[in-house]
C-alpha cells in the first residue's frame, strides 16, 4: 500500500463513520503513517489519531509524533525487569516503558471524551495481569498511581498461555480468579478508579 492509498483508506473510514484512526503496533511504519496523515489531513481528515502500542517506544520517535497523535493507548506490561527479560527477552523494559508513557502523558494529558463517551485526547493504559506474577502487577499499578494523575487503566485478565509459555511454569496456565481479584483490590486501594476491569 502506498502512502497515498493509506491516506485514502483513512478518509474512507472517516466517511463511513469511524470514531478514530487507530494505528496498532505502528512504530516500524511511523514515517509512512505520518506522511499519509499529512495527505489525509490536507483532504479533510478530522477524526482523532490513536497510537496503540506495546509501550516500548523510543523518546525520539514519540517526540516526532507530538501534535499528530491525539490518543495514546500503550501497554505497561512489566514493572519488573526480571519478568521482562524472562518473558520478552528485554533487559531494560521498565525504564524505557515508563519514560515513553510519561512522554505520551506530557503530550496529551488526561483522557478527554466527547458527548458520546468516545475518547478524543489523552492516555489510556493497558496492563495484562500475568499468572504467578502479582508482584509485577503491583509495581506497575504503584507507578501509575504515583506518576499519572487520573489516567484510566484497563486491567486485563484475559491472559492465555500460548507459543512458548510452557517454558515458564508460572505462566503456563490461565490467570485464576484469586489472582485477578487481588490485582483489582490493589488497584482500588491505590485509588485507580478510572478505567475498566474484566469478568473472568
Amino acid at each position: 500500500m502506498t502512502v497515498g492509498e493509506l491516506a485514502d483508506c483513512m478518509l474512507q473510514l472517516q466517511k463511513r463513520g469511524a470514531h478514530n484512526i487507530n494505528f496498532v503496533t505502528p512504530t516500524h511504519f511511523v514515517p509512512q503513517a505520518v506522511k499519509a496523515l499529512g495527505i489525509a489531513v490536507s483532504k479533510g481528515l478530522e477524526i482523532p489519531i490513536v497510537y496503540n502500542s506495546s509501550g516500548y517506544e523510543s523518546l525520539k520517535t514519540l517526540r516526532l509524533l507530538q501534535g499528530i497523535v491525539d490518543v495514546y493507548l500503550p501497554d505497561m506490561k512489566y514493572g519488573d525487569n526480571e519478568c521482562a527479560l524472562r518473558y520478552s527477552g528485554v533487559d531494560n523494559y521498565v525504564e524505557v516503558n515508563r519514560a515513553a508513557v510519561m512522554e505520551m502523558y506530557r503530550q496529551v494529558g488526561t483522557l478527554e471524551i466527547d458527548n458520546e463517551g468516545i475518547a478524543v485526547r489523552g492516555v489510556i493504559i493497558r496492563h495484562l495481569v500475568l499468572p504467578g506474577n502479582i508482584e509485577n502487577t503491583r509495581k506497575v499499578l504503584q507507578f501509575i498511581a504515583g506518576n499519572l494523575e487520573a489516567v484510566p487503566l484497563s486491567l486485563m485478565g484475559q491472559y492465555f498461555p500460548a507459543h512458548r509459555a510452557h517454558s515458564a511454569p508460572e505462566i503456563s496456565r490461565k490467570l485464576n480468579r484469586r489472582e485477578y481479584g487481588s490485582a483489582i483490590r490493589f488497584m482500588e486501594q491505590l485509588g485507580l478508579n478510572e478505567g475498566w476491569v474484566q469478568s473472568l
